[in-house]
């Protein structure tokens, strides 16, 4: 099975990949790099030891989506192409928008047009707002506190709306909380550009002396340390649970929804905490405002993901803070932004 992996270059997508291909399937790369390196998929492509079909384009682009169908009969599609960060949401509403919700409407008349009707989407927790209580199930109302959710949040609708006007679609949404860790070789990781967004990298940067402090947004929150409380998975994971999304696609007979997380909440502290244990570095932090759109709770009930899937997280804290600092150690500079 030939599978289009959209956003293939970025952090999930590229270690989804690997297992992509370990399992078989013929993976076709497709991003446009605005926040991610070809250096990514040439890692994979040692790790995997075969090489990785590349096309550089945007899903907004009507004929650069065309070019790759044309070429390929694609059988499936996993979407993570989106811009993902909350706080520029806020700041930059429309560039989201734009990106996320336009784009995924451009690869949907796309992929009908080319009688390709099988599609994961890579959702978020995001869309369950902030909830009146945890851990989150699937059948939560829905809301969202930022632009970045909310764009999440209307293309499930336009995907479920979708399904509604044409049953011959397969569609998973993979509603997944803070993927966090890297691929166990150190070779791939997380690598965002200019000033990091999530938690991670900020704190793996810190450690490696890349930055001279970690901001921690809000400590009044109400938690166990004052500090926001988010379902840390690992990315490793969270790739696996796209792949066995797949594996079973043709079985579902109506739109499924899944969340991916491990059903336990760490706070910020506690994360700073197992990072200094696993590097044997110490991370500064500095306590700053609460970011607009950001919420005290944030963990799921992922019993439905292994009711149907057969999928769970298996990887500890301790081994996301360990493969993260193996990356970042390994790899101060990311992917040193060469291409």
């Amino acid at each position: 099975m030939h599978i289009l992996v959209t956003g293939g270059a970025g952090y999930i997508g590229s270690h989804t990949c690997i297992l992509l291909i370990e399992a078989g399937y013929d993976v076709i790369v497709f991003d446009n790099f605005s926040n991610a390196s070809k250096e990514s998929i040439k890692r994979v492509e040692k790790i995997v030891g075969e090489e990785i079909t590349l096309i550089e384009g945007d899903i907004r682009n009507r004929d650069d989506l065309h070019n790759v169908f044309n070429m390929y009969k694609i059988d499936a599609v996993i979407h993570f192409a989106g811009l993902k960060a909350v706080g520029e949401s806020v700041e930059k509403p429309l560039k989201y928008y734009d990106n996320n919700i336009h784009g995924t409407i451009v690869l949907c008349e796309v992929m009908a047009e080319h009688h390709c009707k099988s599609i994961v989407f890579s959702s978020s927790a995001t869309v369950y707002g902030d909830p009146h209580t945890t851990p989150i199930k699937e059948n939560f109302p829905l809301s969202a506190t930022n632009p970045y959710g909310r764009s999440k949040l209307f293309i499930e609708e336009m995907l479920r709306d979708l399904y509604i006007s044409d049953n011959a679609w397969k569609v998973v949404l993979l509603r997944y909380f803070n993927p966090v860790g890297a691929h166990t070789s150190g070779t791939i990781g997380e690598d965002p550009y200019g000033i990091p967004n999530n938690l991670m990298p900020f704190i793996a940067q810190t450690a490696v002396g890349t930055r001279e402090y970690l901001s921690v947004f809000g400590d009044d929150y109400d938690t166990h340390d004052g500090t926001g409380v988010r379902d840390y998975l690992h990315v490793m994971d969270l790739a696996d649970g796209h792949v066995k999304a797949l594996d079973k696609i043709n079985n579902f007979n109506e739109v499924i929804t899944i969340n991916l997380g491990t059903g336990t909440g760490y706070s910020v502290l506690d994360m700073v905490k197992a990072f200094e244990k696993a590097s044997g570095k110490q991370v500064p932090y500095k306590i700053a405002p609460r970011r607009a759109g950001d919420i005290a709770k944030c963990f799921a009930d992922a019993t439905y993901a292994k009711e149907i899937l057969g999928w769970e997280a298996t990887r500890s804290i301790d081994e996301m803070c360990q493969d993260s600092w193996r990356w970042q150690s390994n790899n101060p500079n990311g992917y040193k932004k060469e291409d």
